[in-house]
């Protein structure tokens, strides 16, 4: 070779490594899990969720919006993911997954003073039972029978419905009812349904990426940190 032709070789700049494009996250205003407050988010799932991005190396951004919306995002949008979503047989195919920010029961709750106690699920068939539109469990009691259903916006109407009696049940995490309990005069009613519950990611999204994020976030419960993560927000997980 040439010694200018060498010469000109080494003196272009280096190319840079390919770094990889914003994996933008939706979610719901679901406390503890994910909420605003001011203009901060924070949550048991966003915390998690922001820790293993930093761990992965990956950049990320996360939105806050209402659950139809949000599930409309993460099928449509490419590098788009949803959390925290309920991995259901019928979800399973239309995401790629990355899991678990939390493996959880689902359980039928009523107000103390409503007189409704804990009973077979078959029982509770004669209520009304409220959730919020697009949530796994809309679909999930119609397919346990439940022609009694109440659809709201979110999962905070749902429970203002609750409290002030204009439903009778509502269905909520086991882990998060642990903690409303303390400040909601609640019982548990029976319980709905148990699930793997992480992020939902459309389905075009990089592979080399999910696997990145599925990794950081096993290391995260590996040394206790996802652990850690719950007991911060008063949330204690049963394993």
């Amino acid at each position: 070779m040439k010694p200018l032709l060498l010469l000109a070789l080494l003196s272009l700049p280096l190319a840079a490594p390919a770094r990889a494009a914003t994996v933008n996250f939706v979610t719901e205003e679901y406390p503890p899990f994910s909420y605003r407050e001011g203009d901060t988010l924070k949550g048991a799932s966003v915390e998690q969720v922001q820790m293993l991005m930093q761990k992965a190396g990956i950049d990320m951004h996360i939105e806050i919006m209402p659950w139809t919306r949000a599930y409309a995002a993460a099928q449509g949008t490419p590098m788009t993911c949803l959390f925290t979503t309920a991995h259901s047989p019928e979800r399973d195919k239309l995401f790629k997954w990355v899991e678990p920010l939390l493996v959880d029961a689902n359980i039928l709750v009523a107000t103390a003073s409503s007189g409704i106690r804990e009973t077979d699920l078959d029982d509770t068939r004669r209520y009304v039972i409220g959730t919020h539109r697009g949530d796994y469990t809309e679909k999930l009691l119609k397919e346990k029978g439940y022609a009694k259903v109440d659809i709201a916006s979110d999962f905070p109407s749902t429970l203002r419905k609750l409290m002030n009696g204009r439903i009778d049940l509502m269905p909520i995490s086991e882990i998060y009812f642990e903690k409303l309990k303390v400040d909601h005069p609640l019982v548990r009613v029976a319980t709905l349904s148990s699930q793997s519950l992480g992020i939902a990611c459309e389905k075009s999204f990089p592979e080399d990426i999910r696997a990145r994020m599925q990794q950081a976030l096993d290391d995260l419960i590996a040394d206790g940190t996802q652990r850690a993560i719950f007991a911060k927000y008063g949330l204690h997980l049963q394993n």
